[in-house]
């Protein structure tokens, strides 16, 4: 879960750059096509219950477990208190997939 957590904020501050470097980028130089870097997130689709799909530039994706999946993993922890922290590192990762959805959904649109 941890590394879940850690791949989502690395996703976060990759869209971030994504979305600032053209207003960064203007110097007066001659335009110039921007390529992104190869692990940058341009798609993200589906919900929490049936999974994501998590789409980069580069051509490849990843799919992190469905929210059912993840609660069951977090099940298998013998403390209470690490079962209520793996609960919710996952609530966090779908609320911050939905955030990162919506994002480039509007990204899009502008």
């Amino acid at each position: 879960m941890k590394t879940l957590l850690s791949a989502l904020s690395a996703l976060t501050a990759l869209v971030a750059g994504v979305l600032c470097a053209p207003a960064l980028a203007s110097d007066g130089a001659p335009d110039r096509a921007y390529e992104p870097p190869p692990k940058t997130i341009i798609g993200v689709e589906g919900d929490k219950a049936n999974g994501f799909g998590i789409y980069y530039y580069d051509g490849t994706s990843i799919f992190p477990p469905t929210d059912s999946e993840a609660y069951a993993e977090c099940g298998e922890y013998d403390r209470y208190v690490d079962r209520v922290r793996c609960r919710t590192e996952v609530r966090v990762w779908y609320r911050d997939l939905r955030d990162l959805q919506r994002s480039i959904d509007y990204a899009r649109s502008q």
